[in-house]
């Protein structure tokens, strides 16, 4: 029986106040503030290099490829011809990976505030973007994406929300509210849908902020579809709100899905396919009960503060 932490370097996340995960350090590879948040990049002994935004880990080398797969590829999947694509946040440029790997996608517009964290991404996370960055598709801004998208007159087919969850104090709750949602509806063409990292579906911990940013999703798109991923380094699966003006990614059978994945996508996915997705949106039964109990509805004036 080991009696307090072994000997060494350790990572502590605090996933709840009750529940604490931990992992090994081989190398602290960057730590410092930036304008806007607190960045890390580790090297861990179980999840690889790491990027951890104030305290809360954004993505691990070992299963950024699940967790990336299933923000991204469900919407561009259901979307019968995805051609321009918007993405907010998405710093370590796995996001970016995921929606070029589609041979249909001629432009790839990404706006992220924090430039900082993206540079130590570019360096430090070159498993996550693979060079993504540097493909000529993509057109890369550092602004904040509820601004950028409210002075630009373009239009979408898939919009991707890949920022850290709507802490109050963070840079990032703006974009889980019903004046942003709003917005998004108004910058997609028609058939077009958005999808948000939507935080954690665990049973302890679905009401930090699911239910409410698929209420407020909800409160301004006619179809809203849930879906999760079990994603290790979160300790936790965890959810997306997929918001659509008409495709349906829970309408399609298993085999449209391949079909779709085998002449659209480029190189192979490691975690979805048809039987995948179908089990992602098939979210159980007490997270469907509470969005349907849910009544909050995120606003400028009514943030949600997730601890």
């Amino acid at each position: 029986m080991i009696e307090g932490p072994p000997d060494g370097d350790w990572h502590y996340e605090l996933i709840t106040p009750g529940l604490l995960q931990v992992e090994r350090v081989i190398r602290r590879v960057h730590a410092g503030r930036t304008r806007y948040q607190y960045a890390e990049v580790i090297e861990g002994a179980a999840f690889g290099h790491s990027l951890v935004l104030d305290g809360k880990t954004q993505s691990t080398e070992a299963d950024e490829f699940a967790y990336h797969e299933a923000l991204v590829q469900p919407s561009m999947i259901a979307h019968p011809n995805p051609v321009d694509v918007f993405v907010a946040g998405g710093g370590e440029g796995a996001t970016i990976r995921q929606a070029l790997s589609h041979k249909t996608v001629e432009r790839v517009v990404m706006v992220d505030i924090d430039e900082e964290v993206v540079d130590l991404c570019r360096q430090h996370l070159p498993n996550h973007h693979r060079g993504s960055f540097d493909d000529p598709r993509l057109t890369l801004h550092f602004a904040d994406a509820f601004a950028y998208l409210e002075e630009t007159d373009e239009r979408f087919d898939v919009v991707i929300i890949d920022v850290p969850d709507p802490l109050e104090e963070g840079p990032a709750y703006l974009l889980f509210t019903r004046e942003f949602y709003t917005l998004l509806r108004n910058r997609l063409k028609p058939g077009g849908l958005a999808v948000a990292q939507s935080g954690p579906t665990g049973p302890a911990f679905y009401e930090q902020c699911f239910s409410a940013v698929a209420n407020t999703a909800a409160s301004v798109f006619p179809s809203v579809i849930l879906s999760e991923a079990f994603v290790p380094a979160f300790a936790s699966t965890w959810g997306f709100v997929i918001s659509s003006l008409g495709p349906d990614p829970s309408a399609l059978s298993p085999d449209e899905v391949d079909r779709r994945i085998s002449e659209r996508v480029s190189g192979e996915l490691g975690y979805l396919d048809g039987i995948t997705l179908r089990g992602m949106t098939s979210v159980p039964k007490y997270l469907r009960e509470a969005v349907a109990k849910e009544s909050r509805i995120i606003t400028r004036d009514n943030p949600l503060y997730v601890p």
